[in-house]
């Protein structure tokens, strides 16, 4: 029997540099837990190994990354979460540098179409996501 009917995904946009998106992937899977209502849903399992060492919080479901080609790419994916009503936390430039008062003024001060995406992340059922995800290739 197949119980993988959730998963997670990360669409990273590769046109920002490394440093600066896996930041982003960073703050997105904290966020995208943090926020969800029902936690034991995600299934987080502690694995041991054979000396008896705990690995804690590692989800049974698959976490799969994925790149967009651009910006746009990543908003017009975050407008359709939106309409299908997937989970999903985002990260854009204006959330980098200075302070975490700064960039919430920052992000305020610019329009949801001007705002630079590096990625976005979610966490929903299978057949929710699979089919709004099918464009976008492995990142590389």
């Amino acid at each position: 029997m197949n119980d993988m009917h959730h998963k997670f995904v990360a669409v990273l946009n590769k046109k920002t540099p490394t440093g600066s998106v896996m930041n982003a992937l960073g703050h997105m899977a904290a966020g995208l837990v943090g926020d969800y209502a029902d936690v034991a849903q995600m299934r987080f399992d502690t694995y041991i190994d054979k000396d008896g060492g705990k690995h804690k919080s590692i989800s049974d479901f698959p976490f799969i990354i994925l790149q967009a080609d651009n910006s746009n790419q990543i908003r017009a994916l975050r407008n359709k979460f939106i309409q299908v009503n997937i989970h999903f936390v985002d990260f854009t430039s204006t959330m980098t540098i200075g302070s975490y008062k700064e960039q919430q003024e920052r992000t305020s001060d610019v329009h949801e179409a001007d705002l630079e995406y590096y990625g976005i992340c979610a966490f929903d059922a299978v057949e929710k996501l699979n089919p709004l995800i099918k464009k976008y290739s492995l990142w590389k």
